[in-house]
């Protein structure tokens, strides 16, 4: 116990006097723990925001009366339901224990602002419906004006209207997709705010909804339902159940509230917290090597006070003891501040969200104990963890090395070393190539993982060689100061790579998600050059779900004019194909042979009727389907229906899985839109005349874009770009601590180097040439890390292309410009990094450097 009381009490004592040494250390663990709290704490007060506001939203529903049956295709959050008949309002309201019942009717509509663009296009839902009049059944509330009593008259969210410029009294349009020009009557909040997070909401009076949003009157989404007193959510949805026809369900209004909830921020917050914590695990693992590298770097320098220790009497427990008091000296402070730090983030980026568009609903931070506990234990092992090795290696100081110079660490391009990494490298190479093979995702993300390790092994052994290659120049142009900083950064190989590894971890992840982006970019470039064969394209947004499509009426107005050979327009449907929900494609087949490749196509695409289907080539093969084949589909209004496969096509692309007409679909649809046009121009019109004619017709139906195929296949992949940036913004963090440690490893090495430097400026060489030969140490270590990382993160991209492609032929693309960009971003980081350390060596006092020990 005395023992280890004395060394807490020496490791204290050093570390006081040797604080700056961990400067370094102390930032890397704030900013990675201050990092990860902010993302819980902001998790946290957002779900609780939101479920605060949709509670009181819809505190006044007790019951929920919808379709009961549900489907649901690949990549949606909240399936299709089939309508409820209006009709039963007045059944409901006569059950006992009911108070009143409305319909909910709900369909997209997007607004224009007073700019002319729409409101919320890209992204969250734009959402339509009636306006209900009993004000504990509605969840929206009016704010200014009154509610819709005429054809034309709309309530907005306010958050619409101050995003849109709109105020009572406007008109505008509103797509359903038909423009419908409306006058804003009311603005409305929703649970106290001004929206449901961006979502925009249009509220009509019921005539105008279902003439609008509803295949035929008489149709709703669903049906509110209040309970009289006494009586409760559970006791009223089991009083409804006898009264509802088969195929429709009552739900209580707590669970409606939830799925509600779960739909407009579950989704999107369970992403953006997970793609937050994945970045504050990059963080950290770049902290790791950071942290690391400098208790390495401490120890091999605290080598002769080690073995006096020893020949005192020390013993190597309580040496390896005193090395892990400091570290968690460090942790634990750093951690507290980052704990600090990590609430300040979750506050200020509350006040940041509605700057930039984001309502961040009210209420206070919501800090709970996980958010608090988990970041201050991840900081205190990463720490711990990452000072254990060098604390043991401590700890096996042998007392004669007392009487020996101060030691440093130039151990790791050893022959076992050599082959370990080439042997894992290999199996990694074997695994990942197993998983582009397959494809399976968890067998490459296997073999990426164990790439990671061998370069992380291989890397003293590589440093070697990649630091006399990269730094063979600097001889010839920066003469003996360059050779000088070669020499250098060759001296502890282990070191090197060591620095160099926390930035080949974050320039591995950027090139990793740059060349994925380029990748999905040629793919959609291909698929458009490969598929779509019109001339230009009227296209509803790529990506989120906002926006009201397409009318439908659309595609055959532009094909009366007489500069287009053919127009057609792409409509979206859903039905279970044998008990599987799918998506359809609804068109004139035989006009879309004439814009769109399809490949080869077995059978014909000009006869299907109104019980005919046309088969993408995998999904036949995937369900033995051929031209002849029957298939059963069941639609949301519960009809089924036996169809007969008359066309199978090779390339799916843009056409889809599943196609029948519009004859066919129309006795199942809901509010029905096209998500594309595609419009081909008679023969002699240029594409100027084309475009010009084609805009002008589609103005009268919304303003809808006109875009050329080029400009489509941009279009389309503009989410890429917007995750990119992202994807950069996170990383930068990792980056700023990766230069961190290069800067701290430095410092570190000029003063185990200073007796060295004082002899260099003894015999003639001046501070500027001083400066030059640390910060080209710092830049040959950051141009070792730079090209570890872009040939570790364009290894990783191809494998995650490759395994992620399944069925669709995805493009692998390497982007030259990005990655070099990626390599001087790099390599003027190291540059940056080496700044201070350089400064700090110019100053060293000549006389008492030669005297340093």
């Amino acid at each position: 116990m005395n023992g280890t009381r004395a060394s807490v009490r020496l490791s204290i004592s050093s570390l006081r006097a040797h604080k700056r040494r961990f400067a370094g250390t102390f930032v890397a663990v704030l900013l990675g723990v201050a990092f990860l709290t902010g993302t819980l704490v902001m998790g946290d007060t957002l779900r609780a925001s939101f479920d605060t506001m949709f509670t009181n939203a819809n505190a006044g529903t007790d019951a929920v009366v919808r379709g009961a049956d549900v489907i649901t295709v690949a990549g949606e959050t909240r399936g299709t339901r089939q309508p409820v008949s209006t009709a039963l309002v007045k059944r409901i309201e006569r059950t006992p224990g009911v108070a009143a019942a409305a319909p909910d009717i709900q369909g997209a509509g997007q607004l224009i602002g007073a700019d002319g663009k729409p409101i919320g296009g890209q992204g969250p839902p734009t959402l339509a419906g009636n306006w209900i009049d009993d004000p504990e059944l509605n969840p929206y509330r009016l704010a200014a004006g009154r509610a819709p009593a005429a054809p034309g008259e709309v309530v907005i969210n306010r958050g619409a209207a101050d995003r849109g410029g709109l105020r009572i009294g406007d008109t505008t349009v509103l797509r359903t997709p038909d423009p419908v020009h409306v006058r804003i009557v009311g603005l409305a909040t929703f649970g106290g705010q001004d929206g449901m997070g961006q979502v925009t909401y249009t509220a009509m009076t019921q005539a105008d909804a279902e003439k609008y949003l509803t295949p035929k009157p008489g149709e709703a989404s669903a049906i509110q339902v209040r309970a009289g007193p006494g009586t409760g959510q559970r006791e009223l949805v089991d009083a409804l159940r006898p009264v509802l026809p088969k195929g429709v369900e009552a739900i209580t209004g707590q669970a409606a509230a939830a799925e509600n909830r779960d739909m407009i921020s579950g989704a999107f917050l369970d992403v953006f917290t997970t793609l937050l914590l994945v970045f504050s695990g990059i963080v950290l693992l770049v902290a790791t090597f950071s942290i690391h590298n400098t208790f390495a770097i401490v120890v091999a320098q605290r080598t002769r006070e080690n073995a006096l220790l020893r020949a005192l009497g020390a013993a190597r427990r309580q040496v390896v003891v005193a090395t892990l008091v400091e570290a968690t000296a460090v942790a634990v402070i750093a951690s507290a501040a980052g704990l600090a730090g990590g609430i300040g983030i979750a506050a200020g980026l509350q006040a940041l969200f509605p700057a930039v568009g984001f309502p961040f609903p009210d209420g206070s931070l919501v800090i709970g104990a996980v958010s608090l506990l988990l970041p201050l234990a991840v900081g205190v092992l990463v720490c711990l963890g990452s000072a254990l090795l060098p604390a043991v290696r401590a700890g096996r100081t042998a007392p004669l090395a007392a009487l020996r110079e101060s030691a440093v660490d130039d151990s790791g391009a050893s022959r076992p070393r050599a082959v370990t990494g080439l042997v894992l490298l290999v199996a990694s190479v074997g695994a990942a190539l197993g998983g582009t093979l397959a494809p399976s995702v968890w067998l490459s993300a296997a073999g990426a993982v164990a790439a990671l390790a061998a370069f992380v092994i291989l890397g003293p052994v590589a440093a070697t060689y990649a630091v006399r290659t990269l730094g063979a120049p600097l001889g010839r142009l920066r003469g003996v100061t360059g050779g000088l900083a070669r020499r250098n950064a060759l001296r502890s190989p282990r070191r090197t790579a060591s620095t160099a590894t926390a930035l080949m971890i974050g320039v591995a992840v950027v090139s990793l998600f740059t060349v994925f982006g380029a990748s999905l970019k040629a793919t959609m470039n291909r698929t458009v050059d490969r598929s779509f064969a019109g001339d230009v394209a009227i296209s509803a947004p790529a990506f989120g779900a906002g926006g009201s499509g397409l009318s439908p009426r659309l595609a055959p107005a532009v094909g009366r004019l007489p500069q287009v050979a053919t127009a057609v327009g792409l409509g979206k449907g859903v039905a279970e194909v044998d008990g599987a929900g799918r998506a359809l494609t609804v068109t004139d087949p035989a006009a879309l042979g004439r814009v769109f490749d399809l490949g080869r196509v077995d059978g014909s695409l000009t006869g299907l009727g109104t019980n005919g289907i046309a088969v993408s080539a995998a999904e036949a093969a995937e369900r033995g389907l051929r031209p002849g084949s029957p298939v059963r589909l069941t639609f949301t209004d519960g009809a089924r229906q036996d169809f007969t496969v008359r066309a199978v096509y090779d390339r799916p692309e843009l056409a889809g899985d599943y196609v029948i007409t519009r004859r066919a679909w129309a006795p199942h649809r809901a509010q029905d839109s096209d998500s594309l046009i595609a419009v081909s121009f008679a023969p002699g019109v240029s594409t100027a005349d084309g475009r010009a004619a084609v805009a002008k017709t589609a103005a009268a139906y919304g303003n809808p874009d006109v875009q050329t195929r080029g400009e489509y296949a941009k279009s389309s992949a503009g989410a890429i770009d917007m995750m990119l940036t992202l994807v950069y913004a996170l990383l930068a963090l990792a980056v700023l601590i990766a230069l961190l440690g290069i800067a701290n490893t430095l410092t570190l090495a000029l003063h185990e180097r200073t007796r060295e430097l004082g002899l260099l400026r003894a015999v003639g060489q001046t501070r500027s040439q001083l400066r030059s030969m640390v910060r080209w140490e710092s830049v040959l270590v950051a141009a070792f890390g730079t090209a570890g990382g872009l040939l570790l993160g364009g290894f990783l991209g191809w494998v995650l292309v490759e395994a992620s492609a399944g069925d669709t032929a995805v493009a692998f693309d390497l982007p030259p410009l990005r990655l070099l960009a990626v390599a001087l971003v790099g390599i003027a980081a190291g540059a940056l990094a080496g700044l201070r350390p350089a400064r700090r060596a110019a100053r060293l006092d000549v006389l008492r450097a030669i005297a340093a020990q």
